[in-house]
């Protein structure tokens, strides 16, 4: 069965690549236009910039590949520095510039730009995985999210999380779930999510402590987390804070198995285990990305292109390289779909386009992806992974809050 699995995972891979991986022929054709912001210099640029890299190496490789049946992407973007402001700016240049398609990045830019997504008919990837942009039939029908909601993360965090508590011998209400978050629309998402659950449970709200931008220290933060009986600590923020937090954890505490440590999507990276060091060991993440150091058939053009373009290799360019490069190439897969349609390339033909797919295989980077007119979500499913001597270790088999609903 493994067998057939890697076949089949390696057979979707080259899906992804397309036609053009046969003709391996640069594209000549009319050029189709993207727009992308990308976070290379603001709050979140630690994990904006390789996200970045990875959209524009994606674009690079396929147009050096056939491009999208004969034509190539031609991406105009630029470093909107995590203000919402220049987001909208750019966002209204781009599509006077005629993109067909768009590929945002922060929560609240994305929230904020919405209804004129909306209006204007563009088909939208963000990095964002608020669950409030999955509305098709309201006021978000261009977003797609591209994977598994924070929401849903912190779901499945708060549920393995619990099962290891409980296993281990502990009253499960004794649990006590701190979350350290950014303070931004972006940090404070999935927490009203993880409190449905723990009440699901019978289990006590989990405690809110927003983490200072800026901050060198956290240690009053954890007096905080220490005085309401914290067990567990879930982060909601990017590598470089949480980082700082493990370590202050271990200093607080007096070692690192003393509270549960977690990440969400954009803190359970190389990043921080780097930074981290051996307060990183034993920590565990939601990541719906399949981290480098486990080896799929879609990252096999990853470390291609990287051979060739880059002197870093994937594990150093990073997981979220690869989350670019996959939300890339799920948005050009809509792109292809609506040309071999013999549709006409407007927004409303991609969403279409968009909507087709079914069980969607990314060459084993993420679960796959199905997309309706009624739900946006790509899928609800991950499996949590834990540090393990500096690597990132399978933890838990995938969890898929989707197929339980349809039980």
């Amino acid at each position: 069965m493994r067998k057939l699995l890697l076949m089949v995972m390696v057979v979707a891979a080259l899906a992804l690549m397309g036609a053009a991986v046969i003709s391996a022929q640069e594209a000549t054709g009319e050029p189709i236009r993207v727009g992308a912001i990308f976070d290379l210099s603001g709050a979140t640029g630690d994990v904006g910039t390789p996200y970045g890299e990875g959209v524009i190496a994606y674009v690079d490789w396929l147009n050096d590949n056939g491009g999208i049946n004969g034509r190539p992407i031609e991406l105009i973007s630029q470093d909107y520095a995590y203000s919402a402001e220049t987001a909208e700016t750019l966002y209204n240049q781009f599509v006077d510039e005629g993109v067909v398609v768009f590929m945002g990045w922060g929560t609240g830019d994305t929230l904020a730009l919405k209804s004129r997504v909306a209006e204007d008919e563009i088909p939208f990837i963000s990095a964002s995985y608020s669950a409030s942009l999955n509305d098709p039939q309201g006021e978000a029908p261009y977003n797609f999210l591209i994977a598994t909601t924070y929401g849903d993360q912190m779901e499945i965090m708060l549920r393995v999380m619990l099962e290891q508590w409980t296993a281990a011998g502990n009253a499960a209400e004794d649990m006590r779930v701190a979350y350290f978050h950014n303070d931004s629309p972006f940090g404070v998402d999935p927490l009203d999510q993880g409190d449905a659950y723990l009440a699901s449970q019978g289990l006590q709200a989990g405690l809110r402590v927003p983490m200072p931008r800026g901050a060198t220290d956290f240690t009053a933060e954890l007096q905080q987390a220490d005085d309401f009986g914290v067990t567990h600590i879930v982060v909601q923020n990017v590598s470089g804070p949480a980082a700082l937090l493990a370590r202050n954890v271990v200093q607080f505490f007096g070692g690192n198995d003393v509270i549960q440590f977690g990440c969400l999507n954009w803190c359970a990276d190389e990043n921080f285990v780097r930074q981290a060091e051996d307060a990183a060991e034993g920590a565990l993440g939601a990541i719906p990305f399949t981290p480098t150091t486990v080896v799929v058939p879609a990252q096999e053009a990853m470390r291609a292109w990287l051979a060739e373009n880059d002197t870093r290799t994937l594990e150093e360019a990073s997981l979220h390289f690869s989350q670019g490069w996959t939300a890339m190439s799920v948005m050009a897969e809509g792109i292809r779909r609506t040309l071999d349609a013999g549709s006409e390339l407007t927004g409303p033909n991609i969403r279409a386009a968009l909507e087709t797919l079914v069980d969607f295989e990314t060459g084993g980077i993420l679960a796959p992806i199905t997309w309706t007119s009624e739900d946006h979500r790509a899928n609800r499913a991950l499996a949590i992974y834990r540090v393990e001597d500096g690597l990132w270790v399978e933890a838990s088999e995938v969890i898929d809050l989707r197929a339980e609903e349809g039980m």
